[in-house]
C-alpha cells in the first residue's frame, strides 16, 4: 500500500512532507514525489527509487509554499518510473492529486477524457483524477471532488491540491485508509498515523465516502452529498514504532487483518460488471493460443507453491486440462516435458525468487509461454514473463506470508475462470455463481477475523506442544500444508500435514494421547469421509480442532473444538480456511515468545538458489 501525506499551514512545507514520507517507508514503495502551491503555479517533484533520490532533487531549493501533498508509490498500473510516480497533474497544471487504491473503470474514463482533448503522460490509473478535476471544475474544489467521485469505481484515498484555491486541501476516502491530523493553525493528512505523530495525536479517522475540506483554520468533514458529518476526535496513544503497525503488535497480524482489503483489490477491475466475465487485460494471449494449450505447469516455492497446489485443482476442475505442479528448485532438474504447446505459470510474491526465475527462463528456452503471478511491478519475474497477473496485495513486511497467499489464490481462481470461458468448459450459471462468491470473500474473511475465540482457547492449552498434525482431503489437504508451514515458520513447533486418507498408511503411529490435530473439513463431497478420519485420530486420544462450514453436521460430536466458517463455493474455500490457520500460527508464536515478524534463519525474499 502506498503512502500519502499532506500539510497546510504556516511552517515550511517540504520538510514536513519529507519527514511524513520517511515515517511511511515501512509500507514499501518504488518512487516518491511531492507537489506544492508555489507562486503562480503548482510545482511537482518526483523520482523513481528511494526517498533519498527525491531529497537530492530538492536539495538547495527554497520554497514559500503554504500547502503541499506527498506520496510514496507501490506500483500497480505502470512500471516504477519518474513519470508514473505521484503526484499527477492535469493538462494545465492547475490540479495535483495523490492517490492510494485502484480506479477500476479508469480505462473508459481515460478514453472519454482523451476524446475531450486531454493529454495523458503516464501509464497509471491515477492520472484520470486530475484530468477529471480539470474537466469538471467550476470554482469550488469540494463540489468538484464530489462530482469526480460519482464517476469512479474502485478504491481510493485521494488528496487534491488546486492552484485556484491554494488555501485548502480536499481529501476523500473509499476503501483505502486516510487520517486527518488536527493542529493549531495548521492541519495534516496521511494514509497512516505514523506520519502525524511528531506533529499531533488528535485525529479524525475518515470513513468510506467521507470528504475532508482542510484549511489552516480547521477541518470540515462532509458526506459524498455535501452534508456535514460530525466527527469525534481520536486521540492516538500508541508510540511511533507501534503506530507503524497500525496499533497491531506485529506486522504479521496487521497483514492478516489487511486481507479483506487485499482480496478486494486483487479482484478490482477484473470482473466485467455487465457480463459477469473475468477480464484479464494483462494476459495478451489470443483466444486461439488459449485453445491450443495442451498442458499447464505451475512452479513456485514455499507458500507460493502451496497456492499453486490449489491452482492445479481449480484449473483442472474448471478448464479440464492437465496441470502439473513443481517446486521451482526441482523443476529444471527433472527435464520437464515443457514445449511450445505448454503454458507455465510461475508464482512468486517478490518476483525475485531465484529458483522460480530459473524455472521461468528454462520454460521460455523450451518454447513455452510463461504467465507470472507476482506482487511486485517491474520485478525480474514480471519483466521476463510473457504475461503478468499482479496480486495487488500491497507490501508484506513480515517474513511469513499471509495476504500474498490469499491473493495468489484469488489470482488462480481468476486464471481458471478466464481460461474456462475462452475454452468453453464451464457452464454460464456456474461461472456466475463462482464470481458472486468471489465478490463476497473479503467480507467473509472479515467475519472470520471477528470470531476466532476457539483459536485462543486452543492455544492456551497447546502452546507448549512440540508436535502438531494437520489433516484434510482434497483442497483441504493443500491448505493443511500451508497451515503446517505457517506453524513451523514462526512458532518452531514441528508440524506435518497429511492427506487424511493416508492416516492408515503409517501416520496413525504418530497419533498419541493429547497430540493436537487440526482437521479441515470444508469440502462437501468429502465431508463424511473426513468425519470418519477425525474419529480415527480421536480413537487414539488426540485432541482435535476442526474447521468446517456453517451448517456442517456431526463434526461437533467428534471434535473437541470446532470453528465454523461462512459457507462459500468449494473451490473458494481455501481462501477462508487458511485465515484461522494463519491466526493459529500467530497466536502460538506469541504464546511461545517467538520473533513473529522475523523468524530465525528465514528471509522475506530468497534471491539465491
Amino acid at each position: 500500500m502506498c503512502g500519502i501525506v499532506g500539510y497546510i499551514g504556516p511552517r515550511p512545507v517540504v520538510p514536513i512532507l519529507l519527514d511524513g514520507l520517511k515515517k511511511l517507508e515501512y509500507r514499501g514503495y518504488d518512487s516518491s514525489g511531492i507537489a506544492l502551491t508555489e507562486g503562480n503555479g503548482i510545482e511537482v517533484f518526483k523520482r523513481q527509487g528511494k526517498l533519498d533520490a527525491l531529497r537530492e532533487e530538492l536539495n538547495g531549493r527554497e520554497f514559500c509554499a503554504a500547502a503541499g501533498i506527498g506520496h510514496t508509490r507501490w506500483a500497480t498500473h505502470g512500471r516504477p518510473s519518474d513519470i508514473n510516480a505521484h503526484p499527477h497533474t492535469d493538462c494545465q497544471g492547475r490540479f495535483a492529486v495523490v492517490h492510494n487504491g485502484i480506479i477500476e473503470n479508469y480505462l473508459p474514463l481515460k478514453e472519454w477524457l482523451i476524446s475531450m482533448g486531454h493529454i495523458f503522460r503516464s501509464e497509471t490509473d491515477t492520472e484520470v483524477l486530475p484530468h477529471l478535476m480539470e474537466e469538471f471544475y467550476e470554482g469550488d474544489l469540494v463540489r468538484t471532488v464530489m462530482r469526480v467521485i460519482r464517476k469512479l469505481e474502485g478504491s481510493y484515498a485521494m488528496v487534491v491540491l488546486a492552484l485556484d484555491e491554494p488555501g485548502r486541501l480536499v481529501a476523500v476516502r473509499q476503501d483505502s485508509p486516510l487520517v486527518v491530523g488536527l493542529g493549531e493553525g495548521e492541519n495534516f493528512l496521511a494514509s497512516d498515523i505514523p506520519a502525524l505523530l511528531c506533529h499531533t495525536r488528535n485525529t479524525y479517522i475518515l470513513e468510506d465516502g467521507e470528504i475532508a475540506d482542510v484549511t489552516p483554520e480547521g477541518v470540515a468533514v462532509l458526506d459524498r452529498d455535501g452534508r456535514k458529518v460530525e466527527k469525534s476526535v481520536f486521540h492516538v496513544k500508541w508510540e511511533a514504532a507501534q503506530a507503524e503497525k497500525g496499533g497491531y503488535d506485529h506486522f504479521m497480524l496487521k497483514e492478516i487483518y489487511e486481507q479483506p482489503r487485499a482480496l478486494k483489490d486483487t479482484l478490482s477491475g477484473r470482473i466485467d460488471p455487465d457480463s459477469s466475465r473475468v477480464v484479464l487485460s494483462e494476459i495478451r494471449m489470443t483466444p486461439e493460443q488459449v485453445r491450443n494449450i495442451k498442458k499447464i505447469f505451475i512452479t513456485a516455492c514455499g507458500t507460493a507453491y502451496h497456492a499453486g497446489l490449489v491452482g492445479k485443482h481449480i484449473i483442472e476442475k474448471l478448464v479440464r486440462i492437465p496441470v502439473e505442479i513443481d517446486i521451482a528448485s526441482e523443476f529444471r532438474y527433472r527435464d520437464p516435458l515443457v514445449d511450445g504447446d505448454s503454458l507455465v505459470i510461475v508464482v512468486s510474491q517478490s518476483g525475485e525468487t531465484a529458483d522460480t526465475l530459473a524455472a521461468l527462463r528454462e520454460s521460455r528456452r523450451r518454447g513455452a509461454r510463461v504467465l507470472a503471478v507476482t506482487n511486485v511491478v517491474d520485478s525480474s519475474i514480471a519483466r521476463e514473463a510473457d504475461d503478468i497477473l499482479y496480486t495487488w496485495a500491497g507490501p508484506e513486511i513480515a517474513v511469513a506470508s499471509t495476504k500474498a497467499y490469499t491473493t495468489q489464490l484469488m489470482c488462480m481462481c481468476l486464471i481458471g475462470l478466464y481460461l474456462a470461458d475462452i475454452r468453453g468448459t464451464l457452464p454460464e450459471a456456474e461461472r456466475k455463481a463462482i464470481i458472486r462468491e468471489m465478490r463476497k470473500l473479503g467480507d467473509k474473511v472479515r467475519a472470520i477475523l471477528e470470531n476466532c475465540n476457539v483459536i485462543d482457547r486452543f492455544v492456551q492449552d497447546y502452546a507448549g506442544s512440540e508436535n502438531a498434525f494437520f489433516i484434510g482431503r482434497g483442497l483441504d489437504h493443500t491448505v493443511a500444508m500451508e497451515g503446517a508451514l505457517k506453524l513451523k515458520e514462526i512458532s518452531y513447533i514441528h508440524a506435518e500435514a497429511y492427506a487424511a486418507g493416508e492416516l492408515k498408511h503409517g501416520t496413525l503411529a504418530l497419533i498419541v494421547k493429547g497430540v493436537p490435530v487440526i482437521a479441515l473439513a470444508t469440502q462437501q463431497d468429502l465431508y463424511e469421509k473426513m468425519v470418519s478420519n477425525i474419529k480415527e485420530v480421536k480413537a487414539r486420544e488426540a485432541t482435535v480442532m476442526a474447521l468446517a462450514m456453517n451448517g456442517a453436521k456431526d463434526v461437533e460430536k467428534v471434535a473437541d473444538h470446532v470453528l465454523h466458517l461462512p459457507s462459500t463455493h468449494p473451490l473458494l474455500a481455501p481462501v477462508l480456511t487458511v485465515v484461522p490457520l494463519q491466526l493459529l500460527a500467530y497466536r502460538m508464536a506469541v504464546a511461545r515468545n517467538c520473533d513473529v515478524d522475523q523468524p530465525r534463519n528465514l528471509a522475506k525474499s530468497v534471491t539465491v538458489e
